[in-house]
C-alpha cells in the first residue's frame, strides 16, 4: 500500500509561494490591505481564512486561487462519498468550481451556522457577488443597507463594498455564492 501523501495547509502552501515569490509579509499587506498580524496567522495556520480572502492573497500573490485551495480538490477526490467542506470559524464552504483555473468566476456552496453560534464577519473584494439561499434565513448586509434572503431568494451586488452574512434562522443555513473577480 503506498502512504498517504499528505497535502500542506493552506498556510504553508501561502508563506511557500510568498517566499519562493521573494515576496515580504510588507508587500502583502499593502496589496491586500490585511495586516501582517492577520497574514502571519494565515501562514501559521492559526486562522483559516474565507473564500474572499484566499481570492484576495491570490491576486496579490499573481496566482490562481485553485493553487491556494488544492488540499480542497485533493481531499474531496479521496473522499467522493463525502461533502467536503473547509471550515472557518463562522462557516463552512465546498469548492463548486474546483477546475476554474484562471477563471473571473468561482462558485462555492456556503453553510453558517445557526443564529445562536454566528458572529457574522464582515467581508470586502473586488468585484461582484451573488448569494441564492437553498435553506435557512439570511440577512446580507450591504455598506449601511440590510437585506433577508429566505430559501430560493438572491441577491447580487457590487463586493467591494463591505458586506456581512448572518444566519437568522435556527437551523443551519446554506446558500450558493458566487464571485467574480476582475
Amino acid at each position: 500500500m503506498a502512504p498517504l501523501r499528505r497535502e500542506k495547509p493552506i498556510g504553508r502552501r501561502l508563506k511557500d509561494i510568498r517566499t519562493t515569490k521573494g515576496l515580504s509579509l510588507d508587500y502583502l499587506t499593502n496589496e491586500t490591505g490585511f495586516s501582517k498580524d492577520y497574514i502571519a496567522g494565515v501562514e501559521k495556520g492559526e486562522i483559516m481564512p474565507p473564500v474572499a480572502t484566499i481570492l484576495r492573497l491570490s491576486r496579490a500573490l499573481e496566482i490562481d486561487s485553485g493553487i491556494l485551495l488544492k488540499k480542497e480538490r485533493d481531499e474531496a477526490d479521496r473522499r467522493k462519498a463525502e461533502d467536503f467542506r473547509e471550515r472557518t470559524e463562522d462557516y463552512s464552504y465546498q469548492t463548486l468550481t474546483p477546475e476554474a483555473v484562471h477563471k473571473h468566476l468561482k462558485a462555492f456552496k456556503v453553510f453558517i451556522d445557526p443564529v445562536s453560534e454566528h458572529k457574522g464577519v464582515s467581508y470586502q473584494h473586488e468585484g461582484e457577488e451573488f448569494i441564492y439561499v437553498l435553506k435557512g434565513k439570511i440577512e446580507v448586509t450591504v455598506g449601511d443597507n440590510k437585506n433577508v434572503l429566505g430559501p430560493e431568494e438572491s441577491i447580487h451586488f457590487n463586493s467591494s463594498i463591505v458586506h456581512k452574512l448572518r444566519n437568522l434562522s435556527a437551523e443551519k443555513a446554506e446558500m450558493v455564492v458566487v464571485l467574480y473577480t476582475p
